[in-house]
């Protein structure tokens, strides 16, 4: 398993999906249908992926450090 960082390349919208795909060892593809069925649960999805989208580091600030 790699960190946790949203990935420069690959991006749908904000590289959430594609962060937690490389994370997991999975596709970003399995990723964003997994968050998409999680929709029709009740739950905070949303605000969940806004904050990780605001708290995930970009793959480049990530590494500058």
């Amino acid at each position: 398993m790699s960190t946790l960082a949203r990935p420069r390349n690959g991006r749908m919208i904000g590289g959430v999906c594609a962060g937690l795909a490389r994370r997991f060892g999975t596709t970003p593809t399995t990723m964003r249908v997994l968050f998409l069925l999680s929709c029709l649960l009740p739950g905070p999805q949303f605000v969940l992926y806004l904050a990780l989208w605001v708290l995930m580091p970009n793959e480049d600030e990530r590494t500058a450090w």
